[in-house]
């Protein structure tokens, strides 16, 4: 089995309030679970209103695959959400042994 996961720190440019920070975060992680299928949540920052820090992982039986659907959901973000600036991103894939 292999864990594919990947934290992402990304710069929100519009946010003036914890609120707004809420609404794209909230409507990104909906997105990301939805499309991929992945486990997302906000893992730090939450109380900096332009800082975001996420994680996400996939789990599947090829490190291959776990590697791009963890690479898809990061240019997910890049292509789609121009209101984020991702500042750093780190991809890992990890074997997991029963």
């Amino acid at each position: 089995m292999f864990v594919g996961t990947c934290r992402v720190t990304l710069h929100l440019l519009a946010s003036q309030s914890l609120k707004d920070k809420r609404q794209v975060i909230k409507s990104l992680l909906a997105r990301l679970r939805n499309q991929f299928e992945v486990a997302a949540a906000e893992v730090e920052s939450q109380d900096l209103r332009q800082l975001a820090t996420l994680g996400f992982a996939y789990v599947s039986g090829d490190a291959a695959h776990a590697r791009e659907v963890i690479e898809h959901a990061l240019r997910y973000i890049e292509e789609t959400r121009p209101d984020c600036e991702i500042t750093d991103a780190r991809v890992e894939v990890v074997r997991i042994e029963a």
